[in-house]
């Protein structure tokens, strides 16, 4: 009877769950839910009001005074409420309006920036872009690269002083990527994507490069980043080249690469209106080496597709007669059309010449 009793008890338990349970105690208004005051700038309010005008004014005016006097740590305290709820109060220092939430988050990520801090730094920037669209942003956006190409370096400094960080190149790029989508314009995303796909390449990601550079030669054509991009991209085809004995397909796009480069860039880009003489002219001499590469690069390009067009033709004509329907009444053209393409593809090169000799050949046997 006990273990009847038992076992009975034990079932009405699992067949009842819910007896076990306690009732849900009533939600107060409010307290379960999120409310975004400010969407996607990850600005939210949960049971709390913003801060007050007068109470965001006293915060900034004492940082400044703090950071003035060197008390750096207790200024980031005070510049760091604003990354966590947003503010519109301005405050006048000598006649210039100043927006205390954005200015905030910038001198944050200058202190993070100092404390070797540089992911916080970020990320205080990333925000201000977002939530702050009037600030300048081309200030902030000088601020992202420099955090950015620093976090892409393999010499971090170390956390506390003490511990060895690690660059992470999944993260690089991310960040690379967020400045570009935050680029009002054709100054800042070329460069952020330049540096996306130099370090996409450092890391083996190739396709992540081939995006970022196809966005740089699509979307700004007409920055001078354009003309890196179109040699990078001919570059990044050439490397996945096996040789002639291989699919061509990546042979055919980075000659199709090459040759539109050298129609492009004849001459180099025109100087931007935000670089200085020096940095021009530095350009300018990397730009003629890459015109100088990219004629070499489109002649061996030319070359291995000759070749492969050659040893095509060579197939064809020793062992078409296997495969090929209607070789009989097709005869030579197969391998003429072929040999012909050879040398059409590269006329001065080897493989030419070997075509040439076999172009003779066939079409003297063709006509007796």
């Amino acid at each position: 009877m006990k273990f009847s009793f038992l076992f009975l008890s034990l079932s009405f338990l699992i067949t009842f769950p819910s007896f076990l349970q306690s009732a849900p105690s009533p939600r107060r208004p409010g307290l379960s839910v999120k409310e975004y005051t400010f969407p996607g700038t990850g600005f939210f309010v949960k049971d709390r009001t913003l801060y007050s005008e007068k109470e965001s004014k006293r915060w900034f005016l004492q940082a400044q005074k703090f950071q003035k006097e060197g008390s750096l740590r207790k200024a980031l305290g005070l510049y760091e409420k604003f990354a966590k709820r947003r503010s519109d109060a301005m405050v006048s220092i000598k006649g210039e309006k100043i927006s205390v939430g954005a200015e905030s988050l910038y001198q944050a990520s200058i202190l993070r920036e100092k404390k070797g801090d540089w992911q916080r730094g970020f990320e205080h920037l990333q925000l201000l872009a977002k939530a702050y669209t009037s600030y300048d942003f081309e200030r902030v956006a000088e601020s992202l690269m420099r955090l950015a190409e620093r976090l892409a370096k393999d010499d971090l400094p170390r956390k506390w002083g003490i511990f060895p960080r690690f660059r992470s190149g999944s993260q690089d790029r991310i960040r690379l990527d967020e400045i570009a989508n935050l680029a009002r314009g054709p100054r800042f995303a070329p460069r952020a994507l330049m540096a996306l796909a130099e370090i996409a390449l450092k890391d083996d990601k190739e396709e992540e490069a081939v995006d970022a550079l196809e966005r740089i030669v699509n979307l700004y054509p007409e920055n001078y980043m354009s003309e890196k991009a179109y040699f990078m991209l001919a570059k990044v085809y050439e490397d996945r080249v096996s040789g002639p004995a291989y699919d061509q397909g990546s042979t055919l796009k980075a000659l199709n690469f090459y040759e539109d480069y050298l129609i492009l860039y004849a001459k180099p880009p025109a100087q931007s209106i935000h670089e200085s003489v020096s940095s021009y002219r530095a350009r300018v001499l990397v730009s003629k080496e890459r015109f100088a590469s990219a004629e070499l690069g489109r002649n061996q390009m030319r070359q291995i597709l000759a070749e492969s067009k050659l040893e095509v033709a060579q197939y064809i004509e020793k062992y078409g007669k296997y495969f090929l329907v209607r070789w009989r009444e097709l005869g030579n053209r197969p391998a003429l059309q072929f040999y012909n393409e050879a040398i059409n593809s590269a006329p001065e090169s080897d493989a030419a010449r070997i075509a040439e000799k076999k172009v003779a050949e066939l079409r003297a046997i063709d006509e007796k």
